[in-house]
């Protein structure tokens, strides 16, 4: 296996454990239909702030989203759309198998 072969698993590896925390999973699928801000996410997914913008931390230390500032507020968008792609993938495949 070429170096670049592996660095690309190692990649891959990164950003699953990225999205290893059920919350990180729903952030990730609520920025798939647009960008968010904190409160936007907080309301959405009934979590306290300071969780959400923990783990939007997390996130972003992943490459996962990036934030944008509006004034007083940060913007959350998905820096790739393939994440949202895996993560509706991963939820609906975990739906199937329970049915």
């Amino acid at each position: 296996m070429t170096a670049t072969g592996y660095e690309a698993y190692e990649s891959a590896g990164a950003l699953l454990r990225a999205l290893s925390a059920p919350i990180r999973i729903a952030i990730v699928a609520e920025l798939g239909s647009g960008e968010r801000c904190v409160h936007d996410l907080v309301e959405r997914l009934g979590a306290p702030q300071p969780l959400v913008s923990q783990h939007l931390r997390v996130l972003r230390g992943a490459g996962v989203v990036r934030g944008v500032r509006r004034g007083r507020e940060i913007a959350y968008s998905l820096v790739d759309e393939h994440v949202a792609h895996i993560v509706a993938d991963a939820v609906s495949h975990a739906r199937e198998s329970r049915s």
